[in-house]
């Protein structure tokens, strides 16, 4: 994941999620976008947080997802208010997600 964030970024660090957007394709009606998830990651980190390893991967595709559609994480205060906006929607869709991603 560091390279690939290298090569995405110019940063060379471990993280959880990169979501980037492309523009559309010419003749193409829609953009296209993609999200990377650090599964490894998500994988060690569930189990040593509450909800085990679905749960936080379920939480890095809510990130991915929240940045998508445009929140950022670049200050402590945006940081707080992107993972509260995440937290309710895990919340909301837990029946969703606790299905489809196994632990």
């Amino acid at each position: 994941m560091p390279d690939y964030k290298a090569r995405a970024f110019g940063q060379r660090r471990q993280t959880d999620v990169i979501a980037q957007s492309y523009q559309p394709v010419p003749g193409a009606q829609a953009a296209a976008a993609e999200i990377i998830i650090n599964a490894e990651l998500a994988a060690a980190e569930g189990r040593r947080r509450r909800g085990g390893p679905a749960r936080e991967l379920a939480l890095y595709l809510a990130h991915g997802l929240d940045h998508l559609a445009g929140g950022r994480d670049d200050t402590p205060a945006r940081k707080q208010r992107m993972l509260q906006r995440e937290e309710k929607w895990l919340a909301q869709t837990e029946s969703l997600w606790a299905e489809v991603i196994a632990p």
